[in-house]
C-alpha cells in the first residue's frame, strides 16, 4: 500500500471519531427531553436523599471518620462526595445503556442517522457527550447542595465539577461500549451488578482501611473508588500528585469507551 493510501485510511479512521454531526445528535436529545424533563430531573434526588439520610443521619451517630491522608473528617463531609462522583455516574450510564440500547435495536434510531452525513464516531461522541451534560447536571445541581450545607472544605472543591464530568465521561464511555454487545433488556442485569457493588464498596460510606488488604486492593481498581477519591481530595483538601492517577485512569477509561463504541457501532449497522 502506498504512503498517500496509507494516510488516506488514517484520515478516514480519525474521521470516524466524530465531528460536527455529534453536537446535531446533542441537539436532538435536548429537544426531546424538553417533553420529559421531570425524568430528566429526577435523577438528581436519588444521592441528595442518600445524603440527607445517611450522611446527616447516621453522621449525628458516627461523628468523625478517617478521610484522606488520615485526617478525622466529619462522616457528612466523608460521604457528601462521594455521592457528588456517585451522581454523575448514574446519570451517564443511565442514558449511555438503557438509552442507547433502545435506540440501537428497537426504533432503529441509528440506521436513521447514518443515512446522513452523520458517521459512527458522530453517534458515539453525540451520545457519550450528551450522557455526559445529563450526568453534568446532576452534579452541578448536587454541588449546589454541598455548598448550601457547607460540605465543601477547599478553595479546591471549585475543580470537584469538572472532576464529576470526567466521572461522568469515563461511564458513559463504557456504558456505550458494553451497550453495543449486549443482546436483549436481560443483560442489563450485569449493569446493576456492576455499579451497585460500586456504589456500596467504593469507600461511599466508610473507609478504605475498613477492608483487609486483599479487598483494598480490589476496591482499588474500580472505576468509581478513583472518582470517589479524585471529589474527596479536591472538596477537603488533600490534594497532591496521587490525585493524576485517578484522572489519567478516568480518562483514559472514557476515551477507550469511546473508540470502541464507534467500532461497534459501525461493524453493527454497516456490514
Amino acid at each position: 500500500m502506498s504512503s498517500t493510501a496509507t494516510r488516506s485510511t488514517r484520515l478516514s479512521r480519525l474521521a470516524q471519531l466524530g465531528g460536527r454531526g455529534s453536537a446535531h445528535l446533542i441537539e436532538r436529545h435536548a429537544r426531546a427531553y424538553r417533553h420529559a424533563w421531570v425524568v430528566l430531573v429526577s435523577g438528581f434526588f436519588e444521592p441528595l436523599f442518600y445524603l440527607l439520610s445517611i450522611g446527616v443521619g447516621i453522621g449525628e451517630l458516627v461523628g468523625k471518620v478517617s478521610g484522606p491522608g488520615g485526617h478525622p473528617v466529619g462522616f457528612t463531609s466523608f460521604v457528601a462526595p462521594a455521592l457528588l462522583a456517585t451522581s454523575s455516574m448514574n446519570g451517564a450510564v443511565f442514558d449511555s445503556t438503557f438509552n442507547v440500547f433502545f435506540r440501537l435495536k428497537y426504533n432503529k434510531f441509528y440506521d436513521a442517522a447514518l443515512a446522513t452525513p452523520m458517521r459512527s464516531g458522530d453517534i458515539a461522541l453525540g451520545e457519550i457527550g450528551w450522557a455526559l451534560i445529563r450526568g453534568g447536571l446532576y452534579a452541578a445541581a448536587f454541588m449546589v447542595v454541598m455548598l448550601a450545607m457547607g460540605l465543601a472544605h477547599s478553595a479546591w472543591a471549585a475543580a470537584a465539577l469538572p472532576a464529576a464530568l470526567l466521572v461522568g465521561f469515563a461511564f458513559a464511555g463504557a456504558g456505550m461500549a458494553a451497550t453495543t454487545f449486549m443482546r436483549s433488556w436481560q443483560h442489563f442485569e450485569f449493569v446493576t451488578l456492576a455499579t451497585l457493588p460500586m456504589f456500596l464498596f467504593s469507600t461511599t460510606f466508610y473507609p478504605l482501611s475498613v477492608y483487609p488488604r486483599p479487598v483494598q486492593i480490589v476496591v482499588e481498581c474500580t472505576p468509581l473508588y478513583q472518582g470517589v477519591s479524585l471529589i474527596r481530595g479536591l472538596t477537603l483538601g488533600a490534594v497532591g500528585p496521587g490525585l493524576l492517577w485517578p484522572v489519567a485512569y478516568l480518562a483514559v477509561m472514557g476515551l477507550t469507551g469511546l473508540y470502541v463504541a464507534g467500532r461497534r457501532i459501525s461493524g453493527l449497522l454497516l456490514r
